[in-house]
C-alpha cells in the first residue's frame, strides 16, 4: 500500500462471473504472480515469495507484466488493479487484453454446462476461470522450465532467469519471521531475445536450469533465425491449432503438451488441449474409458485422441472448458466444490 501511493486502485469493471483472479492466476497457466500477504490471514500465506499457485484463498496478487509491475485485487463484485511501476496510461486496456475480456465467459459456461453435467456443477462452484493472453516469449521459456518440474522450483528458476537477464524494475517490501531474511524483494522484467543473445548453456546451468539450459539456448537460436517474437505473434492468426502445435514442436525442449500450453495461454489457440496424466484421467473417467486402448503411455495418437474428446464435446473454445475441468482437479479448489 505504501508503494506508488499516487496511483489509485482502478476498477476493471468486470463482474465475478466474468473474471476471478483467484481461479485464473492460481492454476498454473502463468508463473509471474505472487500472492500478497494480508493482515487478516498471516498464517494462511506465510511466505513473502510464494507464487500465486494454489492461493485460491488469496485476494491480492502482485507481479511484473510487460514493462509494468501491477497489483491485482479481487473483491466480491469486481476486480481492481493498481500500477506499482511503469506507465499508468493504457493499463486498463492492457489488462483487458491480458485477461481476454473481449470474450464473454458466462455464455461459454452455460454452453459447456449443457454438454457435461459434471462441468455444470464445477461451473457453479468456480466462476470466472479465464485463459490468459500472455507474452509468447515469456510463456514459451516458462513452460520449457516447467517440464518435469514442480511449482516452487519453476518459480525459483524463472526468478533467477529474470534477475540475470531481465531489467530491474523495483523493490517491494516483504515481511518474514526469519531475522536474516531481506526486507525487500527485487522485481525484474522477463528477458528479451536480445538480452539472452550472449547467454551460454553453462551460464544457464549455473543458475540451476539443469538439462533445460540446452533447450533454452536451442529455442533462442531457432527463434532468432525464424523471426523472433514476431514469428510467435503471427501464429495467433493461424486458426488451425494442430498446425500451430506442429510449428512449436520444432523448437528445442518443446513437446506436444508444452506446445499446447504455449498455444493456449499465449497464442489465442482456444481449441488447444494440453494433455498430461491429469487431463487423460478426466477423459478416461468422464468421456471414454477406452481412450488409452492398450497403450502404456501418451503416444502422439493417444494424445490427439484425448484432445479430440474435449474438442468434440466442447466445440466452442474447448481449451477453456478443459482448463475449468483441470482447475477442479487441483487440491486447492477441493474445498469449494460440492461433494
Amino acid at each position: 500500500a505504501k508503494l506508488a501511493q499516487e496511483n489509485e486502485w482502478i476498477d476493471l469493471d468486470v463482474p465475478p462471473q466474468e473474471l476471478r483472479p483467484s481461479s485464473t492466476l492460481t492454476n498454473g497457466q502463468c508463473f509471474n504472480w505472487m500472492v500478497v500477504e494480508t493482515e487478516e490471514s498471516p498464517d494462511a500465506i506465510n511466505s513473502p515469495r510464494q507464487s500465486a499457485w494454489g492461493t485460491h484463498d488469496g485476494k491480492e496478487w502482485v507481479g511484473p507484466l510487460g514493462d509494468r509491475v501491477l497489483s491485482i485485487k479481487e473483491t466480491p463484485t469486481t476486480t481492481l488493479f493498481r500500477v506499482l511501476h511503469g506507465p499508468t496510461e493504457g493499463t486498463k486496456e492492457y489488462l483487458q487484453q491480458y485477461f481476454r475480456l473481449e470474450t464473454p465467459l458466462s455464455p461459454l459456461y452455460e454452453e459447456w454446462s449443457k454438454a457435461d453435467t459434471r462441468l455444470k456443477k464445477i461451473a457453479a462452484a468456480i466462476p470466472g476461470v479465464r485463459i490468459l493472453r500472455q507474452a509468447p516469449l515469456e510463456c514459451m521459456f516458462s513452460f520449457i522450465c516447467s517440464s518435469n518440474n514442480n511449482i516452487p522450483r519453476i518459480t525459483k528458476m524463472l526468478s533467477s532467469f529474470r534477475e540475470t537477464y531481465g531489467s530491474f524494475m523495483m523493490d517491494i517490501p516483504i515481511s518474514s519471521s526469519a531475522a536474516n531474511d531481506d526486507d525487500s524483494l527485487s522485481i525484474f522484467s522477463f528477458p528479451t531475445l536480445d538480452s539472452l543473445a550472449n547467454a551460454s548453456e553453462g551460464d544457464l546451468r549455473a543458475m540451476g536450469l539443469g538439462y533445460r539450459a540446452k533447450f533454452i539456448i536451442g529455442t533462442r537460436d531457432l527463434l532468432q533465425t525464424s523471426g523472433g517474437e514476431e514469428f510467435l505473434l503471427n501464429l495467433r492468426s493461424n486458426d488451425d491449432c494442430q498446425a500451430v502445435q506442429d510449428e512449436l514442436i520444432k523448437f528445442s525442449g518443446i513437446g506436444r503438451k508444452v506446445a499446447d500450453c504455449v498455444a493456449l495461454f499465449s497464442l489465442d489457440q482456444d481449441d488447444s488441449i494440453p494433455v498430461d496424466i491429469h487431463v487423460q484421467h478426466i477423459a478416461s473417467r468422464d468421456y471414454d474409458p477406452t481412450v488409452l486402448g492398450q497403450a502404456k503411455s501418451l503416444t502422439p495418437t493417444i494424445y490427439k485422441r484425448v484432445g479430440d474428446l474435449f474438442r468434440s464435446r466442447f466445440p466452442n473454445r474447448a481449451g477453456w472448458a478443459h482448463s475449468l475441468l483441470f482447475v477442479a482437479e487441483l487440491p486447492s479448489f477441493r474445498s469449494v466444490l460440492p461433494l
